[in-house]
């Protein structure tokens, strides 16, 4: 399918991308029952296209973001995609059997039986982010085919070079009616999530899924929100702050913070506060040393992202807050490269315009504490996470802080390495989204969960007084099931 123009009125947008969700519906009916040969056959597509075009899908986000590391592109995009459709098509077959479940007392007495069939819901919407384009793209259209759909994706315009890859490899290894790909601004956006999906998925901004979610309930579209917040890191008394330092840098670093689980903000032990950032410091020159003008390094997405985390670094230096540049060169960063090393903000007030707004950028504050119950009523107070992450060797507190928190999934002595997890979900909570995606949990996301009674050879009904005219012989069978 061709790119739709912004130019297009909104009338125009909409029946274009109604026509194409028509003739997806339309294969889908007349395909029938999707057997397991033809999913995997979809899924071999999606490794085949990403195996076989990753140097290309590097290079286009390479140019959509003014410096990518490619390296860093197989491995958090190209090489998580393989890897869940590996996981699918090594376990489809078993996910597509009926669930056996109990069948009611007494019916189940006389052969009565239930069963959960998973069917496929039909044609899925895919609203993708910047961040992630190509895994964001792929990995839930594993999911999504793997439990028999037919996909329709509309990636970010912030990536156009990739958003038009993408759309021309789908074509070439997918028929239209399988999987397509609608390009466009903000206008396709709002037309896309608009229209009646059998399910949605959306990966964004907080605000802009409120906004499909009211979308998508004009049509009673379920739907799956992937948003972001603010994750926070509780480091324990009993962590190694060097080690603990070093993995924490490793995953803030990774695409300049621009993921929606990277760490924000981290509870330090106050009397360990100046060890840990010479920790984080070293451990940035480490990975990234000279990141201005390191390859490895990656860009922000664009100047407005750029001023907007610039903007949060005036906000906190007018109002007196400590600073700390990890790169100790002192480099200067500028809007044309948008590379900006790793910035510590040490016992930030809430004030801050970066303490109140997700953060999403080469940013991290680092509040001290005293006690880790602070720690929690602090998170307690604030939207739920996304992800949530705790430092330590004490189990009893590790313990507490995982009972008395919520969030949209842990790491325990790491950052963000749930996400890698393809056979266990992958969701938020709360202002972080709702519903989730990966693995098991993925396929049943993706499929429509419907429950089969089979009748057994004697009708209970009938001998056992369940149908008018009632009499006493009712009122036995009914007293004999409510009881204490």
């Amino acid at each position: 399918m061709t790119a739709i123009e912004a130019s297009q009125s909104v009338s125009n947008l909409s029946a274009e991308l109604q026509a194409l969700l028509d003739r997806q519906r339309a294969a889908f009916l007349a395909e029938g029952p999707v057997s397991l040969e033809s999913r995997l056959q979809r899924l071999d597509k999606v490794i085949d296209l990403l195996v076989d075009n990753q140097q290309a899908l590097c290079d286009a986000l390479d140019a959509d973001y003014g410096g990518r590391s490619p390296r860093m592109s197989r491995m958090s995009e190209i090489m998580g995609a393989v890897n869940n459709a590996k996981n699918a098509k090594k376990h489809v077959k078993k996910w597509m059997k009926p669930e056996r479940r109990k069948a009611p007392v007494p019916m189940n007495l006389v052969g009565g039986k239930t069963h959960i069939h998973y069917q496929p819901k039909g044609v899925i919407g895919n609203m993708t982010p910047w961040n992630v384009p190509v895994g964001m793209v792929f990995s839930p259209m594993v999911d999504m085919l793997a439990a028999g759909n037919r996909v329709m994706v509309k990636p970010s315009e912030f990536n156009p070079q990739t958003g038009e890859l993408i759309q021309e490899l789908v074509a070439k290894y997918f028929a239209e009616e399988e999987v397509a790909v609608v390009t466009g601004g903000p206008d396709v956006g709002a037309a896309f999530s608009s229209l009646a999906f059998d399910h949605l998925l959306f990966t964004g901004a907080t605000s802009i899924g409120r906004l499909v979610m009211r979308s998508a309930a004009e049509n009673l579209t379920p739907v799956t929100l992937e948003l972001g917040g603010k994750s926070p890191v509780i480091i324990g008394e009993s962590a190694k702050i060097d080690e603990t330092a070093f993995k924490i840098m490793n995953g803030k670093t990774m695409n300049c913070g621009q993921i929606c689980i990277s760490p924000d903000y981290v509870f330090v032990p106050a009397a360990k506060v100046e060890e840990f950032v010479s920790q984080c410091v070293d451990a940035c020159q480490t990975l990234y040393p000279d990141p201005c003008n390191n390859v490895d390094y990656n860009a922000m997405i664009n100047a407005r992202h750029y001023q907007r985390i610039t903007g949060y670094l005036e906000d906190a230096a007018s109002k007196g807050a400590r600073i700390i540049n990890t790169d100790d060169r002192g480099a200067q960063w500028n809007e044309q490269d948008k590379k900006i090393p790793i910035q510590l903000i040490v016992d930030p007030s809430d004030e801050l315009d970066i303490s109140q707004e997700e953060i999403f950028g080469p940013v991290m504050l680092i509040k001290p504490y005293s006690n880790v119950d602070d720690c929690i009523h602090y998170i307690n107070a604030r939207p739920r996470p996304l992800a949530l992450y705790y430092f330590g060797k004490d189990k009893a507190e590790k313990n507490r802080v995982l009972s008395h928190t919520i969030s949209g999934g842990v790491c325990v002595n790491n950052v963000m390495m749930h996400f890698t997890c393809d056979d266990a979900p992958f969701g938020g909570v709360g202002d972080s989204g709702m519903g989730h995606y990966h693995g098991h949990e993925g396929f049943k996301t993706f499929s429509h969960a419907r429950t089969v009674y089979t009748d057994g050879w004697v009708d209970f009904i009938k001998l056992g007084g369940m149908l008018p005219p009632y009499s006493e012989k009712t009122d036995k069978v009914l007293d004999t099931q409510i009881k204490k």
